[in-house]
This record gives C-alpha cells, sequence and structure tokens, in this order.
C-alpha cells in the first residue's frame, strides 16, 4: 500500500475524517513516529474545536515530507476507527482509484512512484 495513494484516499474522505475522528489520539501515535514535530503538536493542540483540529493536522500531513506519513495515519486510524479504515482499504481497491493509480504510475511526474499495494 504506497503512502501517495493512501494521500489521495484521506485527502477525498477529509470531510468524514474531520467530522467523525477525535484528532489527539492521532496526533500522539504521529508525533511519536516523528511524523509531526513538537511544534506542530503543540500548534495543533490550541486549536479547541475538534474537528477543525483534525482538519489541521489532515492539511499539515498534506505537506508532510515524511515518506510513510498516511501508512502511520492508517494504522493511527485502526484501534478506534477501523470503519474509516474498512472505507479507505475498500477506495484503494475500488476500481476507480485502480485507473487513477495506473495514470499516476504513467504520468511523467511520477516515474519513480511505485503504487503497488
Amino acid at each position: 500500500m504506497a503512502n501517495h495513494a493512501l494521500e489521495q484516499v484521506f485527502q477525498n474522505m477529509l470531510s468524514k475524517i474531520a467530522n467523525s475522528v477525535n484528532p489527539d489520539p492521532l496526533m500522539d501515535a504521529l508525533l511519536s513516529k516523528s511524523v509531526i514535530s513538537d511544534d506542530d503538536y503543540s500548534r495543533l493542540r490550541q486549536v479547541s474545536v475538534s474537528s477543525d483540529r483534525c482538519r489541521d493536522l489532515l492539511s499539515l500531513l498534506q505537506l508532510s515530507s515524511h515518506p510513510q506519513t498516511f501508512l502511520h495515519l492508517r494504522l493511527a486510524l485502526l484501534d478506534e476507527y477501523s470503519w474509516i479504515v474498512d472505507e479507505i482499504d475498500d477506495e484503494l481497491t475500488s476500481p476507480t482509484s485502480q485507473l487513477q493509480q495506473l495514470h499516476l504510475r504513467h504520468s511523467p511526474d511520477s516515474k519513480f512512484l511505485n503504487i503497488h499495494h
């Protein structure tokens, strides 16, 4: 399962995730894996509304240079939000997603992408 493919699915599911997920345990998990920094964590903790904090976290992750950002995010969701992980996995294996991955694999900008899962 490639990080880039997961990133696309998370982007597509942003609203559902932001409105359904408590970002605090995710932030803890991502901090422990060095996906987000102490400064990022502190800034996110100051956002009082949970859904806004979750949106800010997902926006921050879009900018992350960590090679496994979205793999770690998926794993962080697994315990409490297995139903979201199921939806993510279904999206990854859908025919539409496979077509998008095929397009990405053959686009000139992504000759080094490995999107097999």
